[in-house]
């Protein structure tokens, strides 16, 4: 089958997705395969090739990223555990200064946030955010709103974090994980800075009922109960040393050098072995070696990653069967399209991605599902290279923030940990990621016209 019945057959897929998701609570990883062998049917291909485009994208995908999202998880969960992540949160409070209480807890969000999921992130420094409230004598929103919004940028944007790990790998950019991560950070800046003012505008006005209570949240007592925290270079050194290595091999791959020193440097700035050494690094802020902390500790990494590889997997068999169809034939005459091409082009992953994010509450799945879905259009409007995939990976990420809600479990964690009524946290949380959304998209809008 093609043209418009084709076209229409791909519509019915995602809008299966978003419905089984959203309305039936479907697991995204069924209701994506679900969707993939219904497409790959209804288009007319034979049986054996269906069977195979699912086989193959889902393997393909685990093969280029699932081990790189393991081992994220894996660094978050023992940052969480050892004490690490309060021990970066206290250094940044530091150098930030009191003074900017809202701003610490902005910058705090966003550096926990790149190994630690958001959800996670935001139950960690709960009780860290009420006490600098109460010592600076701001309201708990405004604290609130500032680190839901750091936390929620580098989530969406920032490798290694699952989502803008998976994106790249859908796309074609998994070789250009350094350029991703340095556009991740540019575009971040200005979300976590547009959170941040959210919080200081709105996170004043809203006076939660609990505020009366936050006297019980000393600082330094809320500090001190963590007892003795790994030391700041420890304790930051899981996350700078991967980012440092992938961004050392991307800068030899562009300046040409050769030589067996930097195809050494090459070999560690390789997604899977950077993580892999972010990890060892993990290992020395581990409190004792023993069953408890390599065996349960470790664990509970690889279940978190379980369900990011399974979504992402079977996005990556989505997208195959996608493209295994006559749709490439289309695309190719969108590609003489100049809105298709032009500077408006970044706006369409965007669009696609907040959508989802809106319709089903995930943004990881949001992430998933968009790249898998442009990823043949890239192909055929012969968007590659370095930079130009990387700011696709940004237009995604900005739609997935767009906007967290009700069937967002991240709004939830927010809304019961901050105290804040429905109604409050649809102002704060939900009018925040609106705000970043538009921002990182327009940021990113730029580079694309002055880069690409």
């Amino acid at each position: 089958m093609d043209g418009i019945g084709l076209i229409l057959i791909i519509i019915a897929g995602v809008f299966f997705v978003i419905v089984a998701t959203a309305k039936f609570n479907l697991h995204p990883f069924l209701s994506l395969l679900i969707a993939a062998f219904a497409i790959g049917i209804s288009s007319g291909m034979p049986l054996p090739d269906v069977v195979e485009a699912v086989n193959g994208g889902f393997g393909g995908l685990m093969g280029g990223i699932g081990l790189v999202i393991v081992f994220g998880t894996i660094i978050g969960v023992i940052l969480e555990k050892s004490g690490a992540a309060l021990r970066m949160a206290e250094v940044v409070l530091r150098i930030v200064g009191e003074k900017r209480p809202q701003l610490a807890m902005s910058a705090i969000g966003s550096i926990v946030s790149i190994p630690v999921f958001c959800d996670s992130g935001y139950v960690i420094l709960s009780s860290l955010k009420k006490a600098l409230a109460n010592k600076t004598k701001v309201t708990v929103a405004s604290m609130a709103i500032a680190l839901s919004t750091g936390l929620f940028a580098t989530h969406t944007l920032v490798p290694p974090t699952p989502g803008p790990i998976a994106a790249a790998g859908n796309i074609g950019a998994e070789n250009y994980l350094g350029t991703v991560i340095l556009f991740g950070i540019i575009v971040a800046i200005p979300a976590i800075l547009a959170g941040y003012l959210w919080a200081v505008k709105a996170g004043t006005k809203i006076h939660i009922q609990s505020d009366e209570d936050e006297s019980m949240y000393n600082y330094d007592e809320v500090v001190s109960s963590f007892g003795d925290m790994p030391s700041a270079i420890k304790s930051f050194a899981p996350i700078l040393v991967p980012i440092l290595l992938i961004g050392f091999s991307s800068v030899i791959t562009f300046a040409g050098w050769t030589g067996s020193i930097f195809s050494f440097f090459l070999f560690l700035g390789s997604p899977v072995v950077a993580l892999l050494v972010g990890v060892l690094f993990a290992f020395a802020l581990l409190p004792k070696f023993d069953e408890e902390t390599l065996t349960e500790w470790i664990g509970v990494g690889i279940k978190e990653a379980a369900p990011i590889l399974l979504i992402t997997g079977a996005g990556g068999a989505f997208g195959s069967v996608i493209s295994s169809t006559s749709i490439a034939d289309l695309i190719k005459g969108i590609a003489g399209n100049d809105l298709a091409v032009g500077a408006l082009f970044i706006f369409i992953p965007f669009v696609i991605a907040a959508a989802l994010k809106s319709a089903q509450g995930s943004s990881t799945a949001a992430i998933v599902i968009t790249s898998t879905l442009i990823a043949p259009l890239l192909t055929q409007l012969g968007i590659e290279g370095a930079v130009p995939l990387a700011l696709v990976v940004m237009s995604v990420g900005a739609g997935a923030m767009v906007v967290s809600h009700v069937n967002d479990s991240y709004f939830w964690v927010v809304k019961e940990f901050s105290g804040m009524s429905i109604t409050q946290a649809y102002k704060a949380q939900t009018m925040g990621t609106l705000i970043q959304g538009g921002t990182a998209i327009v940021v990113t809008s730029i580079l694309w016209f002055l880069l690409v």
